[in-house]
This record gives structure tokens, sequence and C-alpha cells, in this order.
């Protein structure tokens, strides 16, 4: 057996590092922006039904998916506040920061680092 091919991670490696890096400027947007809309219809169509048992795991699918992520990002980086930064004071100018944010909106550890703000007298 030839271990060096092994998909198994090395102590403290996660597989998803070895993974190839998506970029940005490669993003499919008409296949993200397909995808999430067809959950959103989903979702629309069994509140309709109301089927909420549905409507509940529809909805974990879309606010775990990485695609939702993506788009979430690229619409917050292309609106009238693009350079504006959020309340921990990142801005996501450049490709690669906005693909790093989409990532770490994907991670469950993810929160907003927030600035400590000393009040003025």
């Amino acid at each position: 057996m030839n271990v060096s091919n092994s998909i198994t991670p090395v102590k403290g490696e996660r597989l998803t590092d070895k993974q190839p890096k998506l970029h940005w400027i490669d993003v499919d947007w008409k296949t993200v922006e397909e995808r999430v809309n067809r959950l959103q219809t989903r979702i629309a169509k069994a509140v309709k039904q109301g089927t909420w048992y549905l409507v509940k795991r529809l909805r974990y699918l879309l606010t775990h998916s990485f695609y939702a992520k993506l788009l979430a990002v690229k619409r917050v980086t292309q609106n009238r506040g693009k350079r504006t930064a959020g309340i921990d004071g990142a801005k996501w100018i450049t490709p690669n920061s906005k693909m790093n944010a989409a990532i770490r909106l994907s991670d469950t550890k993810y929160k907003a680092h927030i600035p400590h703000v000393v009040p003025q007298t």
C-alpha cells in the first residue's frame, strides 16, 4: 500500500488544508445564484404547503450553504456602502479578502472581532 497517496490527514493537519483553494475570480456566479435561488424557491413552496419540518430543514441547508455565504459576501461588497468597514472594522476589498471572508463565515467557530471602545468624556 502506498501511504504517500493516502487521504488520511497527518496528525495536526486537517483534510481541508489539502483541498485545492478556490479563488474569488474563479467562482461561477451563475451557478451560485441558481443554487441559492433554488433553495429559496423550495423554502417558499414549503411555506405555502405548510410543511414546516421541510421549511426548517431547507432553512438549515440555506444558512449553512457555502454558495449562500459566497453570494452574501458578493452582495455586501458590491452595494453602495462597499468600502464601509463592518462592526469589526474589517473591509473586504480585494478578491482574496472576499474569499477569506466567505470561508471564515463557513467556519463553525467564527466570531466577529469587536474592538473594545473606550467612551470619551
